[in-house]
């Protein structure tokens, strides 16, 4: 029994599936677990907003933007970090575009997401820092499910390890390392990510209760922690990567993102101290649009001329003294 034990706790297998097929449609569960990140992510988000004062659902004003554009920046700084998978003799250029294979950056949907978020929020009427703050928690949840994805396809493991949560990788993979036996256990950087992201998410949420985490802080915290994370998971992580002054460049994205975190909440600490007035644009809030409604309403009028002034359309009888004489 004692081996037993032993033995099913050694390694944690990978699926023996990635994908499924319903007749002519080939269903990937990389793309399932990205779908599920951003339906959680959406759910929380918009709880998040709500809370706050906004309008239920405006989240969906803003993801429509910010989703498309996301993924767009992901497979596109993928493409652009990892040329030598795509741009070869021979190669073909559509495979750039399969990104059921994997292959989605995180660094890139963020600065995509981020795009889109501001065209999104400038179209829903909120302030951007608004949206990122309520968005922060929920953004590192819909990452650790990506990372489930990951698993699934076989993918961004970390170094060799007998520890017994040692992940198994066929011998047959593209990535296995020339001259490891098979057999050979890794590092599950995916699973590593998956539980540092659940963590930084109640984080977040435990530090709004203590300080006042918005103008933008609460994600500065959110780049922060994330940075931290993803460079120590890249530094163990075996796949092949483009370095630069020979540091992979997800490590240096990672350190750019803790950067720019700090420089957020010290920038926004000094200029916005406290809490917003409104998760709104100005003018822009349910109330400030009523009210704007009712002054542009039928019934009032602007009377002509340079000093037009908004008078109410009641017809009254004129004066007697002004009626023509018979």
């Amino acid at each position: 029994m004692q081996g037993f034990l032993t033995s099913f706790h050694s390694s944690i297998p990978s699926p023996t599936w990635s994908y499924f097929d319903l007749g002519p449609l080939r269903v990937h569960a990389y793309a399932l677990c990205i779908l599920a990140g951003i339906v959680v992510a959406t759910l929380i988000t918009n709880r998040r907003l709500v809370s706050r004062g906004s309008e239920k659902w405006i989240v969906l004003d803003v993801i429509l933007f910010a989703i498309p554009i996301g993924i767009i920046g992901a497979r596109a700084y993928h493409v652009l970090t990892h040329p030598s998978d795509y741009f070869y003799d021979g190669a073909d250029p559509l495979r750039t575009l399969y990104i059921w294979e994997g292959g989605n950056a995180i660094f890139g949907s963020l600065l995509g997401g981020a795009v889109g978020a501001w065209i999104g929020t400038r179209f829903a009427g909120l302030r951007f820092w608004s949206f990122a703050d309520a968005l922060a928690p929920a953004l590192l949840i819909a990452q650790a499910f990506g990372r489930v994805g990951n698993w699934f396809n076989h993918e961004l493991y970390g170094l060799p390890t007998t520890l017994p949560w040692g992940l198994e990788i066929e011998a047959t993979n593209p990535a296995y390392p020339i001259g490891l036996p098979a057999g050979t256990l890794f590092h599950p950087t995916f699973l590593y990510e998956i539980v540092w992201n659940l963590i930084g998410a109640g984080v977040i949420v435990l530090l709004e209760r203590k300080i006042a985490l918005r103008w933008g802080k609460a994600f500065g915290v959110y780049l922060i922690w994330y940075g931290l994370g993803r460079s120590f998971f890249e530094s163990i992580r075996i796949d092949p990567s483009e370095t630069f002054l020979g540091v992979r460049t997800n490590i240096w994205a990672a350190w750019i993102a803790i950067l720019v975190g700090i420089i957020i909440i010290y920038v926004q600490n000094r200029r916005h101290p406290g809490l917003e007035e409104s998760v709104y644009l100005p003018g822009r809030s349910p109330e400030e649009r009523k009210a704007a409604a009712t002054l542009d309403s039928p019934a009032e009028t602007e009377t002509p001329g340079n000093d037009a002034a908004v008078t109410s359309n009641v017809t009254t009888k004129a004066p007697a003294t002004s009626r023509k004489k018979k």
